[in-house]
Parts: structure tokens; sequence; C-alpha cells
């Protein structure tokens, strides 16, 4: 399942002195992360929809329930890091946690309304596995120092988000009538959709199968170098308790997720336990390698807030999408959840190779602002886009808003996603130690695991005060929550570029 025999053929070395911006392995990982993230975000586009309409949760219910499923997804991520780096390595967790996510999508298609819960489970212990070594693995394709690094972040995040495109639309518009509807008779629509997202996991599974040979050493934990170049490849008793265990964790994680006070246990639990673990780690390294990691604490704790913010995408904007927008984007009617599931992803596709090659452009001129900066700027885009959010209140006729406003407050805040995501998961695998490159591609994770725990709370409030009320009062209640938040992160974006050169310091020389 891991390796291929002659996997090791490449050493690391011919694969970091690639010519031109990107190397040649990026494109094989560029495919699998796209069609992992046609599932997930499949899967996440329809959540809030499937709760309110097929399983009849109120809208501050499904809020919350969505809340605690993000939550656990990129909490998760964490676990997943630890063991890939201390047991399985990077091509086994990934490969684990993709079989996992097939079979939890699996469930959903036989039956989405009985099996929702575990379900979900199933995906979201997958995802732990799948998401955090993959994103390792890029990192694992460039030295430690080279600038190209953040362009092909980028580049990969247009992978990310050219799967969250088709998923996020295709799935939720199938499931809602909106696509095939005259093909796929009403009581199976939501089996297609789940079904869909199960077959993007294969795609992605099968595209990394046969990407492994050009990898080299890239991936593999170090018994598993020395079994390849040995010819051997057992089953270790440690990897056997991995698999046992993860299936013992599946129905505690249905549980917590279907039980949302247990959320709030988990969150207030595993935080603390992560951070003095994280001191442990930072206690046995030298002081410069301790400074780079506080410089990689700072940026988790105000991704947090960005997280926070950003993710009403999956929550409150999704109702706020069903119930006040108008189904007509340029004249073209169009199913206004699909658009708010896929609208962000597709202008990341347009700019994100813009944003690579602007990064390296600046760099060759020595303009580029740090990563902190560049975080900030994020910031400020954000509450930006969100300002426009709060505008459609005035392109609206009956409590129904303009589609074409809420789009273009998606441009926005993309801006700003671009400023901060891929550079956050770019400056992780340069601030960790060798030695803690999952565990803080996890840990990054884990902090947007509370952005989305932070963003249930927050939408849990603007849907409880506009559960049951008229178009027009909904309209003005959510645009007035989108305001605050906007003003929020704009001081958030003030405040980063202001500490930036007090953060640029501990990252010793890191940009």
């Amino acid at each position: 399942m891991e390796i291929r025999n002659d996997t090791m053929s490449l050493n690391l070395e011919s694969i970091h002195n690639f010519k031109g911006k990107f190397p040649k392995q990026i494109w094989s990982l560029f495919f699998s992360e796209m069609w992992e993230r046609f599932c997930f975000y499949g899967m996440r586009g329809m959540l809030v929809f499937f709760m309110i309409h097929q399983l009849d949760f109120k809208e501050a219910e499904a809020n919350s329930q969505y809340a605690a499923t993000q939550a656990f997804v990129y909490a998760f991520t964490f676990v997943g890091g630890l063991i890939a780096d201390k047991i399985l390595g990077f091509r086994k967790s990934l490969f684990w946690g993709g079989l996992l996510m097939v079979v939890g999508s699996t469930v959903l298609a036989v039956d989405p309304h009985r099996f929702f819960f575990i379900g979900i489970s199933f995906i979201i212990v997958g995802t732990g596995f799948f998401k955090p070594n993959i994103s390792s693995m890029v990192g694992k394709l460039y030295k430690k120092n080279d600038v190209r690094r953040d362009a092909g972040f980028s580049l990969f995040y247009a992978g990310i988000n050219l799967g969250a495109l088709l998923g996020g639309y295709i799935c939720v518009a199938i499931g809602k009538g909106f696509m095939f509807s005259s093909f796929i008779p009403e009581s199976s629509r939501w089996n297609v959709a789940f079904g869909l997202a199960s077959m993007g996991m294969v795609m992605s599974l099968v595209n990394f199968y046969f990407a492994q040979n050009s990898l080299g050493p890239i991936g593999l934990s170090p018994e598993g170098k020395h079994r390849v170049s040995s010819g051997g490849n057992r089953l270790r008793k440690q990897d056997l308790y991995v698999y046992i265990g993860t299936f013992a964790a599946v129905p505690v994680i249905r549980m917590m997720v279907s039980e949302t006070q247990y959320t709030d246990y988990f969150m207030f639990t595993i935080g603390p336990f992560t951070l003095l673990y994280f001191f442990w780690e930072m206690s046995k390294v030298n002081r410069s390698a301790r400074k780079k990691l506080l410089a990689a604490l700072v940026f988790m704790f105000f991704s947090i807030f960005f997280w926070g913010i950003f993710e009403q995408s999956g929550g409150s904007m999704s109702i706020f999408a069903d119930k006040n927008l108008s189904h007509y984007l340029l004249g073209v009617k169009l199913d206004p959840n699909g658009v708010n599931n896929s609208g962000g992803a597709l202008f990341i596709i347009l700019l994100a190779p813009i944003f690579g090659l602007l990064w390296i452009w600046l760099n060759k001129r020595k303009w580029e602002p740090d990563a902190a900066v560049k975080f900030g700027i994020g910031f400020i885009f954000l509450g930006l886009g969100f300002c426009v959010l709060f505008a459609t209140r005035f392109f609206s006729e009956n409590g129904i808003a303009s589609l074409e406003i809420f789009t273009l407050s998606l441009l926005v805040i993309t801006l700003g996603e671009l400023c901060l995501s891929p550079i956050g998961l770019s400056v992780m695998t340069k601030l960790a130690t060798e030695k803690l490159q999952g565990i803080m591609m996890g840990m990054w994770f884990l902090s947007s695991a509370y952005g989305q725990y932070v963003a249930g709370i927050i939408g849990e409030r603007i849907a409880s005060v506009g559960e049951g009320a008229t178009p027009e009062v909904r309209l003005i209640t959510y645009t007035e929550g989108y305001k605050i938040l906007g003003m929020y992160a704009l001081a958030a974006g003030i405040l980063l570029v202001s500490v930036s050169p007090w953060i640029k310091k501990l990252m010793q020389g890191v940009r």
C-alpha cells in the first residue's frame, strides 16, 4: 500500500535541484489533493443544507453541528500529523486516511439519513490522516531556503480549490435538484451526491499510488526507507495498532459529533494539552529553533481569528445563500448555495498562479513582504470582503439580495485567503525543525479547528436571531453581523502589520 520497490531510485538532492519555477512532483500531489478536496468540499457544501432540509435541524443547531464536524476534522489533523511523524510516515498516513474517507462517503451514499453521523465520523478521522501529510510532502520538495516555496504552495493551493470548485458546486446542486434532475430520481439525489464525493476520493488514491515513484524518499518513515533498501515491506506491530485504534476512535468521534456539548469539552481540553506538548518539544531544541517555533505559534494564534470569520461561508453564509440570495448571476440561473461553496475556489484557481508568480517577482526585486505582513494584508482583505457582504442589503428587494454583490464579496475575501492560507502552509514547513514537520502541520490545522469552533459560535448566534424572521429582517440581521466581523478583521490586520518587525526577528531570517 505504501511503497513500490523502485521508489528510492531518486534521491532528495536530485528532487531539490529542479529547474524552473515548480518541481515536477508537485503536479502529482496537486491532483491527489484536488480529488480529495472534491470529496471534502462536496461534503462540506452539503452539510448545513442537508441537516436543515433533510434531517429537520433548526438553523442555529445546524450551525453548531457544522462547527463541531469541522472542528473535529481539523483537530484530528494534529493526531494524524503526530502519527505520521512517529510511526507511519507521510505516505502510509495519507493512504490510510484516504481509505477511511472512501468508507465514510460510501456509507453516506448508501443511506445519508440513517447513517449520517457514522459516515461523517469516518471522514473526520480519514481527513486527519490525509490532510496534514500531503501538505508536508509538498514542503519536502524544496530546500529549506528555496524562495520558490511560496509559489509552489500557491500552485498547490490552486489544486485544493479546483477540487473545491467542482465538488462544492456539483454535489449540493445535484442534491437540491439544480443539476441532472431529469435523470436522477428525487429520492436518490442525495445518495448520488454523496456517492460522487466517494468517487472523488478513489481518484485521489489511484493518482497517489502511481505518483510514488517520483517522490524518492519523501514521505517514507525511517523504517520504510530501510525496508525499501532491503527489499522488504512487512506490516509492523506499531502500524497495526494504529489501524485498530483508528476503528476504535470512530464510534467515539460519532458520539462527540452528534452531541455537540462534547465538542466544547474536547476543544477546552485538546488546546491546552497540545500547547504543553508543543512547549515540551520546544525545550529540546536550541535557542534559534525555539524562536522560530514561537513565531509559528503567533501565526497559529492569528489564524484562529481569521478562520473564525472566514468559515462563516460553510455555516451562516450557507443559510444566507439559501434564504436571502437571488438565483441569478449575470443573467444566468445558478444555485446560490453552489455559488457560495465554489465561488471562492474559482477565484483562487484564477488568482493563485498570479499570486505565486507575484511573490517571485517581488522577491527578485527585494520588495516581497515578509510572512507577517502578508498575514496582515490577508486580514485587511477579509475585513473588506465582509464589508461588501454587509453592502448586499443595499442591493436587495423584499429581503432577496443580489447574487452579483455577494459574489464580489467572495472575490475580495479570496484575496485575503491567498495572502494567508498558502503562506501559512509554507511558513509552517519553513519554521518547523526536521523532526516536527508533521506535528507542526497538524498544529496549523488544529488552529483551523479552533477557527471552525469560533465560527460555529458566531454563526449560531447570528442564526438564532434570524430564525423564523421575515426575509427583510433576516437580511438586516445577517448583514449587521457581517459588518461587525469585517471591522474585527480590519483591526487584526492593522495590528499584525504593526507587530510584523517583532515577528520577523523571531523568524531568524526565514521569510
